[in-house]
């Protein structure tokens, strides 16, 4: 049996747990746990390995995350997984190469005490000094403040029972973050939090404009299109190339 997060037991505040997918993320992952390990509010986090080669598991353990094991390489399955295993009340969604701003956890807590807040995610930026990554950041906090939108990489956070009541992510490879947002906000007010956390432009290593361009087509496809399948789980295995 699990045993229940020790900040739990000796605060009444709420706990957030933090999800993180993973796999091969050693190069990151402990960063990103070292991050919101400085934190002082209650929280867990809850790193969801989908049969890691490299050594993301050995540091989640030893950074005292709760490990939890993945057969399928999908990162809405496992955050979903993630977060039937969670205690806290708050999820949040923190990819492997995202780092929290210091008191970020905070932030979330205090603005999910007003009850017409039902989630939200941070403002972004890319660890580079990309004049076009910059803009694209730019862009993205126009989508977030008039239409309240957000994507994976600026740390979703929602109340756990409104996760379950949507039914949790979508079974999807792509877009499962911007389906998720789009459907949380038609139950209440979505926020976007600053300080902003700092994201890996580690996707863009092809290119900047090439990776941007592909990122625009792709979101136009599916909202004209909605949303495309689910891959198999032995096509989930193979390399997807940017």
């Amino acid at each position: 049996m699990t045993s229940i997060p020790h900040e739990r037991c000796v605060t009444d505040e709420p706990l957030v747990s933090v999800i993180i997918p993973a796999v091969n993320e050693a190069a990151t992952l402990g960063a990103t746990i070292a991050a919101i390990r400085s934190e002082t509010r209650p929280f867990e986090i809850i790193v969801v390995d989908a049969q890691s080669s490299d050594e993301t598991r050995a540091i989640a353990t030893a950074a005292g995350a709760r490990l939890v094991p993945c057969a399928r390489r999908q990162r809405a399955h496992q955050l979903n997984l993630g977060a039937r295993q969670a205690w806290g009340s708050i999820l949040l969604f923190v990819h492997a190469d995202t780092l929290l701003p210091a008191n970020g956890l905070d932030r979330v807590a205090e603005e999910m005490r007003n009850p017409e807040i039902v989630g939200g995610a941070f403002r972004r930026r890319y660890a580079s000094p990309s004049p076009l990554l910059r803009l694209t950041c730019f862009l993205a906090q126009c989508r977030n403040v008039t239409i309240g939108w957000h994507l994976g990489d600026q740390a979703m956070f929602a109340r756990r029972a409104l996760f379950f009541q949507l039914g949790g992510f979508r079974d999807v490879d792509q877009f499962e973050d911007l389906d998720f947002s789009r459907r949380l906000k038609r139950l209440g007010r979505i926020v976007t939090l600053t300080p902003c956390v700092t994201s890996s432009s580690r996707r863009f290593e092809r290119g900047a404009l090439r990776t941007t361009s592909r990122d625009l087509g792709l979101t136009i496809r599916y909202l004209f299109e909605g949303l495309p399948p689910a891959r198999t789980n032995r096509e989930a295995q193979q390399p997807v190339l940017s």
